[in-house]
Parts: structure tokens; C-alpha cells; sequence
């Protein structure tokens, strides 16, 4: 996932930064860092992990977290 892909992905969504944080278990600042693809401190490049990415399709498709 790119961090356009992930930026589409929240804005489809309607999501805040804030909310998408909320929705994957994740803090503000990274959901920064994944749009920006890179850390604000260093600047060094941020890669959005795979199970960033399946939880964004989780959040898409409205699905429960695994055995609620």
C-alpha cells in the first residue's frame, strides 16, 4: 500500500486522522507518517506494513476484529 493508496483509502472513508488512528489501533502520528511516507523527526521513509494494509480492507468491508 502506497501512502496515496492510504490517504484514498481514509478520505473514501470520510475518516479524520484522528478516527482512522481510532479505527486501526494506531496513533495519529503514524497514520501521519503512512500518508506522508516519512517520518516527521528524521525524514526517513515509512513503510506501510501488510497488516496495516489488511486492516484498512478489514475497516473498508466493515468487518468485526476476529472472534467478537
Amino acid at each position: 500500500m502506497t501512502p496515496e493508496q492510504f490517504k484514498d483509502w481514509r478520505t473514501r472513508l470520510g475518516l479524520s486522522q484522528t478516527a482512522a488512528a481510532e479505527a486501526l489501533g494506531l496513533s495519529r502520528q503514524s497514520i501521519e507518517n503512512y500518508e506522508r511516507g516519512r517520518r516527521r523527526e528524521d525524514e526517513r521513509p515509512v513503510v506501510i506494513p501488510k497488516a496495516v494494509a489488511l486492516a484498512c480492507a478489514a475497516v473498508w468491508h466493515r468487518l468485526e476484529p476476529w472472534g467478537t
